[in-house]
């Protein structure tokens, strides 16, 4: 899966160590072209704040159509 800028994401298992449960979703804010593709993926709350940013590979997402 390739994924681009602003693409909207949900993780596929929970990220208790940045308080993020299963299906979180969040934005591609970064991609990165070494040798594994990952992305820099950030979280929000209801009111549009970060909550946190985090390097993802693609296995760990899913695409969500827009």
């Amino acid at each position: 899966m390739a994924l681009g800028l602003h693409d909207v994401v949900e993780i596929k298992e929970a990220l208790p160590e940045e308080n993020l449960p299963a299906g979180a979703v969040g934005t591609v804010v970064h991609v990165y072209h070494r040798h594994d593709s990952a992305y820099e993926v950030e979280f929000a709350d209801e009111n549009g704040r970060t909550v946190s940013s985090v390097a993802l590979t693609a296995d760990k997402l899913s695409e969500i159509p827009t």
